[in-house]
């Protein structure tokens, strides 16, 4: 088999209320930043929003799924996603049904991307769930979301969410519920990905590393006898858009190296998108060979600089790539 991706390109930005650098005094998300980015992406043509999740984090961050309700109420088109929201923290009977209701505020506008985390224990600790757990934890939690989202009384007997019979309603606007794309890099969550979802949500990866993933679930679809109708390619990437490959590099290094407490400048080099509109089209390119269809761009830098980095990649790199 081959796994059936879309034909066109889509663009989506993470964003909403984060700050990416220190700043002077608590920090607060302004009232009405949620529509004015909202109204922003979609008069430049972005096809997505989406957010990230921790409880807790190197900086200070909302809950995904209350943020893109939010949002949602501003929306005329955009589809919304998480990128990727940790699962395995929460009990899933809940998240199924905050996750219904965020399908219907949206439209059915709504991509579920799930991933296991992992590399802030403490708030695995801080939940009560052991991080050596979480693999198997959302390898039982992807069916039975879209067991609680059918519509029909469902039970479970699984290893670590035991329930009887429950029946939620309403079902999400989406038949059979939101499409789940899986994230993840080790074999293992791969291996979900094509036993499970139905897309894949990648980050800090290469365009090689990002086409052998692809064949890697492919793989797995076809020995779990999967027969696969459509699947997303999506991809979070940092991206920065300067006069040169070098002033991007600092900017991104110094952004991402405070927003994950450690030297982010090899990792940046390595994964993001650098330099001017022609080099961050080229790289997004590569991405788009080894088969990604959508791509969310993390558009890193000074926070002041944010809604310009927007308007730049939207009007000089994605009519590089469009068709």
């Amino acid at each position: 088999m081959s796994l059936p991706l879309e034909k066109g390109m889509k663009f989506g930005l993470q964003t909403l209320h984060r700050r990416s650098e220190p700043a002077e005094g608590p920090w607060l998300p302004e009232p009405g930043e949620a529509r004015r980015l909202v109204e922003m992406a979609e008069a430049l043509g972005y096809d997505s929003m989406f957010v990230g999740d921790h409880i807790a984090f190197t900086i200070p961050i909302l809950d995904p799924l209350l943020q893109l309700a939010h949002a949602a109420a501003y929306a005329t088109r955009l589809t919304f996603g998480t990128g990727v929201y940790l699962a395995p923290l929460r009990h899933p009977t809940p998240t199924a049904k905050m996750v219904a209701t965020l399908d219907h505020l949206t439209g059915g506008r709504l991509i579920f991307g799930v991933g296991v985390g992992g590399e802030f224990p403490g708030e695995f600790a801080a939940c009560g769930v052991p991080v050596a757990e979480r693999g198997a934890r959302l390898t039982e939690i992807v069916p039975l979301l879209k067991k609680l989202w059918s519509g029909q009384p469902v039970s479970n007997e699984g290893r670590f969410y035991p329930f009887p019979e429950t029946l939620m309603l309403p079902a999400p606007r989406q038949a059979g519920g939101p499409p789940i794309w899986c994230g993840g890099r080790q074999p293992a969550a791969l291996k979900r990905a094509g036993e499970l979802a139905d897309g894949y949500l990648s980050y800090v990866i290469t365009p090689e590393m990002y086409a052998d993933a692809l064949r890697q679930i492919e793989a797995a679809a076809a020995a779990a006898g999967r027969e696969i109708e459509s699947f997303g390619t999506g991809h979070l990437l940092f991206a920065r858009i300067d006069e040169s490959f070098e002033r991007a590099l600092e900017e991104a290094t110094k952004t991402l190296s405070v927003r994950y407490n450690m030297d982010f400048r090899r990792a940046a080099q390595r994964y993001a998108a650098l330099g001017g509109p022609a080099d961050v089209a080229a790289k997004i390119g590569e991405f788009r060979d080894s088969g990604l269809r959508h791509c969310v761009v993390d558009l890193v830098g000074p926070f002041e600089e944010r809604d310009a980095q927007i308007e730049r990649f939207a009007k000089e790199v994605m009519p590089l790539l469009r068709g």
